[in-house]
């Protein structure tokens, strides 16, 4: 269905400057220009003067009126809308006042037409600024049916979409010119512009707390209507699970241990609760083991034979059996795994807004932090700088992205110098802002690591020495080394 010609505009002369609607005047003498100028119109327009300058930004001003009208003529077609555009995706602002008053009826349950649209516009002061309640009706008049809405606001959204678009464009531009600080942070900034066009990230960054207020209870109500269900990324243990309601958008987490503890197992274990059990996307950066190697521990952990089987090429049929039942699941989960050397930061949040916008990720794991170099042009002055410096862009990668980052890191060799050789959160090597930026610290100890013949072989200790957000705790679970893997003390 074609969108209807539109009706007489109030601001067709006396909106701002530089927001001013292509006429259809404007449009033939655009044809009379060349046909360049009607290319530009297609995507939004632009008047005339040089290519780059004047230009009217992309905007289809008969689909904003097209959406309006449908909203007013139906409170089905206020809910579709509401899923697809906000309302600073409307090109006019006019437009943009008339849609969050039909909203604010909307969700006070009231109707929403012209005359209480008006009525609602009028108690606000604006009614002049939209051009009157004759306006309203002339949205109305805009569309023959309300059917169409959800189709009139894709549209809507696209335009607003190819406007950041244009807008991260010229930023980037003007970076580029002023060519003002590190080559990379400058590339780094450049695609965290792009990554906002594509994740519709254009509200302010700063909110009244009222608002914010608002949202915080609405979360805690839907957290109590989940009778106890996990809120976040399962970690694969239930009682670690019990203690942090699994890992959360934000959250930076440290696991942190001396050499040959398992912190890589433990890692790949939360991995596989979240991509394998959990069907949720995740993805590993592992500058330790090649991707073969993380396979074969994956399927040693999730078939139950022995790694050293797989490797010696001594596997029994029961063992290719156990194989061949789990590898579909294995093969079908959406784990991705990047063992690229020398990785740098840079390098990491690039493919992780990459996963995200492609793939919808949900959790990023670092094997491990002090492998990781800055990739900075410039040089810092300590390795207990870069280190800082990385654990601070993992934090603001986890908040970007609005996703857990788990970076595994070393301990120094404080444990090995106390009697009981339990690590403590100062043992966190080469940098004390480790512990500052992570919302969660979890140290990995096992007694008999350092006592063969302790009463406590295969058990292992998960001190949780930091919790952002909640208590701290020791928890105990079972190491089955064999299958490359931990597992709740309950199981055998």
């Amino acid at each position: 269905m074609s969108i209807p010609e539109p009706l007489d505009d109030p601001w067709a002369e006396t909106g701002p400057s530089d927001r001013l609607p292509v006429s259809r005047q404007r449009r033939g003498e655009g044809r009379d220009r060349g046909e360049q100028h009607e290319r530009g119109r297609e995507s939004g327009g632009w008047e005339g003067g040089s290519p780059g300058f004047e230009r009217v930004p992309p905007q289809d001003l008969d689909a904003e009126q097209s959406v309006l009208g449908g909203m007013l003529l139906s409170k089905d077609a206020i809910a579709d809308v509401v899923e697809i555009i906000k309302g600073h995706d409307f090109y006019r602002p006019a437009h943009e006042t008339v849609y969050q008053a039909i909203l604010d009826l909307y969700a006070k349950g009231e109707p929403a037409d012209p005359i209480t649209v008006a009525a609602e516009l009028v108690k606000r002061g604006e009614i002049t600024k939209v051009g009157g309640a004759p306006y309203l009706h002339t949205l109305v008049q805009s569309v023959p049916t309300a059917a169409n809405a959800s189709y009139y606001a894709e549209i809507v959204h696209e335009r607003a979409v190819l406007r950041r678009l244009v807008e991260a464009g010229t930023k980037i531009t003007q970076m580029g010119y002023a060519a003002d600080g590190d080559v990379d942070d400058i590339v780094n900034s450049a695609q965290a512009e792009i990554y906002a066009v594509t994740e519709q990230r254009t509200s302010e960054d700063y909110l009244p707390l009222g608002d914010i207020m608002e949202g915080a209870l609405d979360e805690i109500e839907a957290i109590g209507s989940r009778s106890g269900e996990m809120t976040g990324v399962p970690t694969g243990f239930t009682d670690l699970d019990a203690l942090t309601n699994g890992l959360h958008p934000g959250q930076m987490v440290v696991i942190a241990a001396r050499p040959a503890m398992g912190k890589s197992t433990l890692a790949l274990d939360f991995a596989r609760a979240c991509s394998i059990k959990s069907n949720l996307p995740s993805v590993i950066f592992s500058l330790e083991m090649g991707r073969n190697e993380i396979a074969m521990r994956l399927l040693s952990a999730e078939a139950r034979v022995a790694l050293h089987h797989m490797r010696s090429g001594t596997m029994t049929d029961e063992d290719w059996t156990r194989l061949a039942r789990r590898m579909p699941d294995v093969s079908a989960a959406p784990l991705y795994i990047d063992d690229s050397p020398n990785l740098s930061m840079m390098e990491i949040r690039a493919k992780c807004r990459r996963l995200k916008q492609r793939n919808d990720l949900k959790l990023v794991v670092i094997d491990y932090l002090q492998l990781m170099q800055s990739g900075g042009s410039k040089r810092a002055e300590s390795r207990q700088q870069e280190v800082s410096d990385m654990s601070r862009n993992l934090k603001l990668l986890a908040k970007e992205l609005q996703l857990p980052v788990i970076a595994l890191s070393q301990l120094n060799r404080g444990p090995e110098q106390r009697t009981d050789k339990k690590p403590m959160v100062s043992d966190l090597r080469e940098s004390g802002s480790i512990e500052q930026d992570a919302d969660m610290v979890i140290l990995l100890h096992r007694e008999d690591a350092y006592e063969k013949e302790s009463p406590r072989a295969g058990e292992a200790d998960l001190i949780v020495a930091k919790h952002r957000n909640g208590p701290t705790a020791t928890i105990t679970v079972a190491f089955q080394g064999h299958y490359s893997r931990f597992v709740d003390m309950a199981q055998t």
